[in-house]
C-alpha cells in the first residue's frame, strides 16, 4: 500500500494490480485530484495518507479524503451527515452508510464552480470537531447474523470483544456477515474476521 500522497496522485494507492500503470484510476482524473488538494488544502487541514489515499485532518481528527474511482473522482467527508446540504449534492457511498458523504466530479468545471460550497464544508466540518458532535448511529438495526450468533455463543471472547464494538463497526460487520447467500460463505467471512474483532478493531482498520 503506498504511504505518500504525492505518489497517491501520480500512482494510485497501491492497493491494487493497476498502482504506477496507466490503468491506475488517479490516471483518469489527474486535473479534477490536483484541483480537489488545491482546494482542500487552502483550508488549513494537514495533509496525510490513510489507507494508501489522501486523508485530511484537523487536530488529529479526520474530516475529508480525496478519492478517485473508475467513474468519477470525489471528495468525502467523515461525518457529512452532519453538514447542511441544502441542495442535495451530497450522496451516501453505500445504501447503509450512516455517516460519511460524499460528492463526486467528472470534469473540472464542476467542482470550480462550486468551490465556494466545498470549502465551507470543509469549514463546517471543522466546527464539528470542534464542539465535539459525533453521529449518532443506529444501534444494530440489521438483525445478527445466526452464524455470526452461533460463533459468539461458542466462543465468549469473541462475544465480548463484538459487543464492545462501537455501534457503526459492529453495524459494519453485521452487513459485512450477512452479504452472502450461502451459509458457508458467511461462516468464512466470520472465520476471517475474528482476529481483528478481538482487537477491537472495525472492518476497514485493516488498512490502516
Amino acid at each position: 500500500m503506498n504511504t505518500n500522497v504525492d505518489t497517491y496522485f501520480s500512482d494510485g494507492c497501491g492497493r491494487c494490480s493497476f498502482y504506477g500503470t496507466p490503468q491506475c484510476k488517479v490516471r483518469n482524473w489527474p486535473k479534477e485530484l490536483a484541483q480537489l488538494r488545491r482546494i482542500v488544502l487552502e483550508t488549513g487541514l494537514t495533509e496525510e495518507s490513510k489507507w494508501g489515499v489522501p486523508c485530511y485532518t484537523f487536530q488529529g481528527k479526520n474530516i475529508a479524503i480525496v478519492s478517485a474511482f473508475k467513474e468519477y473522482c470525489a471528495l468525502s467527508f467523515f461525518k457529512g451527515s452532519l453538514l447542511q446540504d441544502t441542495h442535495g449534492l451530497l450522496d451516501k457511498p453505500g445504501e447503509h452508510t450512516q455517516s460519511a458523504r460524499l460528492i463526486k466530479f467528472t470534469h473540472l468545471k464542476e467542482m470550480l464552480d462550486i468551490e465556494a460550497t466545498l470549502k465551507a464544508w470543509i469549514y463546517e466540518a471543522i466546527e464539528v470537531e470542534k464542539a465535539g458532535l459525533e453521529v449518532i448511529f443506529e444501534e444494530n438495526p440489521e438483525p445478527i447474523p445466526e452464524e455470526l450468533q452461533q460463533k459468539m455463543n461458542e466462543n465468549s471472547d469473541l462475544k465480548a470483544a463484538f459487543e464492545a464494538l462501537t455501534p457503526g463497526r459492529k453495524r459494519g460487520y453485521i452487513l459485512h456477515f450477512s452479504a452472502p447467500k450461502q451459509s458457508k460463505t458467511r461462516v468464512s467471512r466470520i472465520e476471517k474476521c475474528i482476529p481483528q474483532i478481538l482487537d477491537g478493531r472495525g472492518l476497514n482498520d485493516r488498512y490502516q
